[in-house]
């Protein structure tokens, strides 16, 4: 592959555009069961408890598990190598979830896709890190970010269309090959930058133990007080990419198709909206004033709130449908923020594994406990309220983000003393 220059605005923004793209197939393999849990409910014969198992927890095992190792290689050899293998495996894995015929055999597929998608993001965060100076990381990371309301509501929109005309196995087949074949496309376009070459610490500081990082770490309680918020957040926020359309199907009567076209448009529109916003403010607002990193997510979680319940507990479609826009979009907005602080707290050297770590925490409590919590809440509620279960599991969930909101205002000020200047 010839020498690319990494420094070279046109090539940086090829750089993002191939990353946004990856990062689109990690959400669309991750977010795709979310509309498909209609008819693999129905086909499979699956209880709300087992469909929330193998949307969150049998992804988020092995997903959160081999994170930090897998990190710990990417600070020391080429995280665009290491990207690339994860692809392929996440997307072969995608690919096998359609050849499922029970729960274990889907529950275990989708476990699979965990040990990809382990080595598909804290690699790029610290690449990204290495593309863009400090003041144009919580931005950068904002448009990384695209891909997640991007490949979540294709992920819907596309298992939503397929399914309605062949069925969910094919769904999982064309996503799982089209990922497969982005992967080789990847690798040959993107340089490794050189590390910290916008840093004042430069590229050659030796790798670190894990040892030493967890030992730096210690002594930056923002960091462990900013994951555990973000964690709070994520229990919602996966919990309502998996749930929302079983819940437009279950509460409002929509076919499955209708339901992907209304749960994909309000993702692509309030998501990608939310997520820019986040990362401009934090880089508009966030040099001279550290916490805002921090401040500016806590206010948009507690704004969410109310017009989650407004959303929610209205009868009307269409108010449901603008109602969400909002709060779709400032649930997402810690992304660029916290993502860019995340980055600061530690030397280059260490961003990859403390990326990892951040994500450790962040993914296992919200994947792992987010969408299974609310399905749990569900079913205990189905004897009461009927097809209205999830109306009511939702609200309560929003009680998470009130805790996000808590924990990142706590953590404002000792943000300031725990950046890497």
């Amino acid at each position: 592959m010839m020498r690319m220059d990494t420094k070279s605005p046109g090539y940086r923004a090829y750089v993002m555009f191939i990353l946004v793209v990856v990062y689109t197939f990690n959400f669309i393999d991750r977010q795709i069961v979310g509309i498909l849990a209609v008819p693999i409910k129905a086909d499979l014969n699956l209880t709300d408890t087992q469909l929330g198992l193998m949307g969150g927890l049998a992804f988020a095992l092995f997903y959160t598990g081999l994170g930090i190792p897998v990190a710990i290689l990417a600070d020391r050899w080429k995280r665009t190598w290491i990207m690339t293998a994860a692809l392929t495996i996440w997307s072969g894995m995608t690919a096998a979830c359609g050849l499922a015929t029970n729960f274990w055999q889907l529950f275990l597929a989708r476990l699979g896709v965990g040990v990809g998608e382990a080595g598909g993001v804290a690699p790029a965060y610290s690449l990204i890190s290495d593309y863009f100076p400090s003041h144009q990381r919580a931005r950068a990371l904002s448009v990384y970010s695209f891909g997640i309301p991007i490949g979540s509501a294709l992920g819907i929109l596309f298992g939503g269309y397929i399914a309605s005309i062949i069925d969910w196995r094919f769904a999982f087949f064309a996503v799982g090959i089209a990922g497969i074949l982005v992967a080789p496309i990847f690798k040959l376009t993107v340089a490794e930058p050189p590390r910290g070459q916008y840093d004042a610490k430069g590229p050659d500081a030796p790798a670190p133990t894990l040892v030493q990082i967890v030992q730096l770490l210690m002594h930056k309680p923002s960091f462990w007080i900013i994951s555990l918020g973000a964690a709070a957040s994520s229990m919602m926020g996966y919990g309502l990419f998996f749930w929302l359309p079983s819940f437009f199907v279950r509460s409002f009567g929509l076919e499955l198709l209708e339901a992907s076209v209304v749960f994909g448009s309000i993702l692509l529109i309030g998501g990608i909206a939310g997520t820019w916003a986040g990362g401009y403010m934090a880089d508009r607002f966030g040099a001279g004033k550290r916490g805002n990193y921090v401040i500016i997510p806590a206010i948009a979680f507690l704004a969410t709130v109310p017009l989650y319940i407004l959303a929610i507990l209205s009868p009307n479609l269409t108010t449901t449908f603008f109602a969400l826009l909002i709060p779709t979009g400032l649930g997402l907005a810690w992304l660029g923020p916290v993502l860019s602080a995340i980055q600061h707290v530690v030397p280059p050297t260490m961003r990859a594994t403390a990326s990892a770590i951040f994500l450790f925490i962040n993914n296992l409590i919200g994947i792992g406990a987010g969408t299974v919590a609310l399905g749990l809440i569900s079913d205990n509620l189905e004897a009461r309220f009927g097809d209205d279960s999830l109306r009511y599991a939702i609200l309560t969930g929003t009680s998470f983000y009130l805790i996000a909101a808590i924990l990142f205002l706590a953590s404002a000020k000792r943000l300031a003393k725990d950046w890497e200047e």
